[in-house]
Parts: structure tokens; C-alpha cells; sequence
């Protein structure tokens, strides 16, 4: 369960909740010289980049969705996986301009082990939200945003919405109050709004400001101990 935005005002501001069940996957914050990402152990052994910036602004990540039958694996030579999609992504081995050529001439899928939904953002405050299976498109407005259910075709995933879950309800309210500033205190403290805890409990809380090139970030919950990493 996961929740993500980007807020264009005098700065662009993405916010990312990342909250996971330890007892499914493993996962730590790196550092590296042109990235900062929640690393994901996949099976090879390798830490994946499949939430985080990288230094050309970047941002990409990946939220949980209950999947369609289109959205799944075929034989079809132009299919990509969504994971595979935002990891080259954020590591900056394609650009914006390249996602969207992509979205347009390949079906892109679920991951081999997990039905995922994605949005990528640039420097330049664009928000791109794709969705396996059902599609894609480029948000407008002063703000995106985006949870665990589909955007796109919401009755598709309306039976799976989590009682009492108004996350997305509750962080749009408060997104609609801001103006033209917008601060990294501000984006966090949507992100401590809609926090969660028990087994799905909110592991990394990451900000990221365009203008500063720098990345602010807490962990296991703790919004008193605010991390910073620049680029």
C-alpha cells in the first residue's frame, strides 16, 4: 500500500509513502552518486531501483494494484514489463520522451511476481501514470496523484478497496488547499496524514524538490528525524 504525488507550484514536489509488508519483501534505502532509491530484493539477489530519483529528476515508482486479466504476461514480442519500465527509468537509461514512445508501440505488463501500477515525473513537473492492462496517461493540473486502485477504470478495482481506506480521499482534500507554494513541509505533512502502520505499516516517507535538487526522507515513521541526501 503505497501513495504518491507531484505538486506544481513555485518548485515541483514529488511525495512518496512507501509502505510494505516486511514479512514479503525486503528493502533498504541507498545512496548513490546519481540515484536515491527504496531498494527491493528481488530473488537474483539484487537490490532494485524500482522506487526513487535519480539526479536529472527522474522520479519513478511503483504502487501495489489488484491486477486485470489484460495486465498479464502473453507471448506478444512488444510486451515490457512495468517494473523493468520504471527501473530504466529511474536510472536514466531512457527519458521521459522515450517512456512515452514506448507506452504508444509496446503492451506493458505486470511484473513476473506482482500486479503493479506506475508514475514517472521529469524536472519539468511531468506526470506520466500508467496503468497495465488498461493504459496510460499524461496528468494535468496543479497536482497528481495516485494509491493502490486504478485511476483509469476505478470499478475495476472498487471491490478491493480496504474498508476505512480514504488515503487517497484524505490526501487530495489537503492538496487541494495549497496554492502556488508549496513547501517539502507541506508535502510531508500530507504524507504523515495518510501514514500507515500495523503490517502494512509506512516504511520509507521520501520528498523530493526539483529546485533544491535534494531529496528529504524518514523511515519506519519517525517525521522528527528528516534525512536529507543532494544530489
Amino acid at each position: 500500500m503505497c501513495m504518491r504525488f507531484v505538486y506544481h507550484g513555485d518548485d515541483i514536489i514529488t511525495g512518496f509513502n512507501f509502505d510494505i509488508d516486511l514479512s514479503v519483501w525486503e528493502h533498504k534505502v541507498i545512496l548513490e552518486k546519481d540515484r536515491f532509491y527504496i531498494g527491493i530484493k528481488r530473488p537474483d539477489g539484487i537490490y532494485h531501483s524500482y522506487h526513487g530519483v535519480n539526479r536529472n529528476g527522474n522520479v519513478g515508482t511503483l504502487l501495489y494494484v489488484h491486477g486485470n486479466p489484460t495486465g498479464y504476461d502473453s507471448e506478444d514480442s512488444s510486451c515490457m514489463f512495468i517494473s523493468d519500465l520504471t527501473e530504466q527509468y529511474i536510472k536514466a537509461e531512457i527519458s521521459f520522451e522515450d517512456v512515452l514512445h514506448i507506452v504508444k508501440t509496446k503492451k506493458i505488463i505486470y511484473a513476473p511476481d506482482s500486479t503493479m501500477q506506475a508514475m514517472l515525473s521529469d524536472a519539468n513537473g511531468r506526470v506520466l501514470i500508467i496503468e497495465p492492462g488498461i493504459g496510460c496517461y499524461e496528468a494535468a493540473g496543479k497536482y497528481a496523484l495516485i494509491s493502490n486502485y486504478s485511476l483509469l477504470d476505478p470499478e475495476s478495482t472498487k471491490p478491493f478497496v480496504v474498508p476505512g481506506d480514504n488515503r487517497y480521499e484524505k490526501a487530495n482534500h489537503l492538496l487541494k488547499k495549497y496554492g502556488e507554494h508549496f513547501s517539502v513541509k507541506d508535502a510531508f505533512s500530507v504524507l504523515y496524514a495518510v501514514r500507515q502502520e500495523g503490517i502494512w505499516a509506512t516504511r520509507v516517507s521520501f520528498v523530493y524538490s526539483v529546485k533544491e535538487q535534494k531529496v528529504y526522507y524518514v523511515q519506519n515513521n519517525h517525521f522528527q528525524q528528516i534525512k536529507q541526501y543532494s544530489f
